[in-house]
């Protein structure tokens, strides 16, 4: 891949997701193109990106993006964000909503594991609960609706005895139990496409979006803010990676102190908005 391909393989990557992919990592780029390229019928990487400008096809393209994104994740991971959610939020929650179904969010759920380890949290407390995933990838939205994964993929994160509680061997696969099944759905969304502030969509009570922000640019990290805060209940709760922070980027949230990651809804942003 020449760095003119690679210029323009950021510009579209950047301008569909808001990421932006480092040129010190343009060989890393080049690999993950070339399954995409095989798929498609292309003899190299070359080949099909000379295609695309000459050519530009949204499924190809997308297939290109798609390839770009970080899809690493497992089972409950940042271990103290499933903790508070266990310990302490999710009661809370249930005192506050008194039998209403409990609404959560992985945003950027990649192949499903934080969402199959949500759904887990709050049916281990007994409750009412609803899971959604949203991913941008295609192909990883495919393994997180089946919920098969390999006993490796299990395992890192959760011990012997939830892995056999909550999942059925199925050949050398472990697949997701009905139980799980029943409350948790996946939906592919583009988190720089979500309905405007006049939208009748859904709220949610807890939103994870760990992972997700860290490698966007400023204002595509402000648009996506912006569009959790309207899919936020007021007293809900979001929840980032450890070591995204704010930075003042969004008024609507504060962090709540000795809990990494978590935050809420600003006071001042809520008074501004009624």
């Amino acid at each position: 891949m020449s760095p003119e391909d690679f210029d323009r393989l950021q510009t579209l990557v950047a301008t569909r997701t808001g990421n932006r992919l480092r040129r010190d990592r343009m060989n890393l780029a080049e690999h993950r193109l070339g399954p995409v390229a095989r798929r498609a019928g292309f003899d190299s990487v070359d080949t099909m990106l000379a295609t695309l400008w000459s050519k530009p096809v949204a499924g190809l393209a997308w297939d290109v993006i798609e390839s770009q994104l970080n899809g690493e994740t497992w089972f409950r991971r940042d271990r103290e964000a499933f903790l508070t959610m266990s310990q302490e939020l999710l009661p809370a929650l249930s005192q506050a909503r008194r039998g209403q179904t409990l609404r959560i969010w992985s945003a950027g759920c990649s192949t499903g594991q934080e969402a199959w380890s949500l759904a887990m949290c709050a049916l281990d407390l007994n409750l009412d609960v609803e899971v959604v995933g949203s991913d941008l990838n295609r192909i990883a939205l495919q393994k997180a609706h089946k919920g098969a994964y390999t006993g490796f993929e299990i395992q890192r994160g959760l011990a012997a005895g939830t892995m056999v509680r909550w999942f059925r061997p199925e050949g050398e696969l472990w697949t997701a139990d009905d139980t799980l099944k029943q409350v948790v759905r996946f939906e592919r969304l583009n988190l720089l496409d979500m309905p405007s502030a006049d939208d009748e969509a859904p709220r949610f009570d807890v939103i994870f979006c760990r992972h997700v922000l860290i490698g966007m640019e400023p204002a595509a990290r402000a648009l996506v803010l912006q569009g959790l805060e309207r899919r936020l209940v007021d007293d809900g709760c979001l929840f980032l990676a450890p070591s995204e922070n704010l930075n003042g980027e969004s008024l609507a949230f504060r962090p709540v102190s000795g809990r990494r990651g978590l935050h809420v809804k600003s006071p001042t942003f809520l008074q501004d908005a009624a």
